[in-house]
């Protein structure tokens, strides 16, 4: 157990969960579309959508959609930033199915026009899961540095080699999936 585990992280309150988890997913989600927002969905759910605007879940979100980290001290302006830099957004209800209380539902278009849609969660103490890209579930944390290498397969420019081979395994995944009853898309 570390100091972090027991004093939480180092950020502007008044909530881990609410604040500083909100922030990291706003700055997650961000950081997934590889470029400046334009517009923002942000569609909130469980405790986010119940006590969020109190705790300033809002506002964390659209600070970490803007690049904020959670120790920033201008997360309670994020909204005038927001509109200084022409970053529109909303805010409405999620709904999720089995998800974590502290969930959100964000859907954002960059400058260029790239789309992407992300849940996250904040799971306690700063700490959040990302749970799904574009409908493709997942389970990152953010707090390593990594990557995410995402393709639709009419954009793959593979070798022939690579492309037989990577269509023989989907088809074999197709076909044992469809033995168990499972629709493989």
């Amino acid at each position: 157990m570390g100091l972090f585990d027991i004093i939480g992280p180092i950020m502007v309150g008044p909530s881990s969960s609410h604040t500083a988890g909100a922030v990291r997913i706003g700055y997650v989600t961000r950081q997934l579309l590889g470029e400046d927002i334009a517009e923002a969905q942000i569609d909130l759910y469980g405790s986010f959508l119940a006590t969020g605007r109190g705790h300033g879940t809002d506002r964390a979100l659209v600070a970490g959609l803007l690049g904020m980290k959670e120790d920033d001290y201008r997360i309670p302006r994020s909204f005038e930033i927001a509109k200084e830099k022409g970053m529109r957004f909303q805010f409405g209800e999620a709904l999720l199915k089995e998800a974590h209380p502290n969930s959100v539902q964000i859907t954002v278009t960059g400058v260029d026009g790239k789309e992407r849609t992300i849940v996250g969660s904040s799971i306690g103490g700063g700490s959040i899961r990302i749970c799904k890209i574009d409908d493709i579930e997942t389970n990152f944390t953010g707090d390593y540095t990594g990557r995410v290498i995402y393709m639709y397969k009419e954009d793959m420019k593979l070798s022939p080699h690579t492309k037989s081979k990577l269509e023989e395994y989907l088809k074999k995944k197709e076909q044992g999936a469809e033995a168990h009853g499972i629709s493989v898309n």
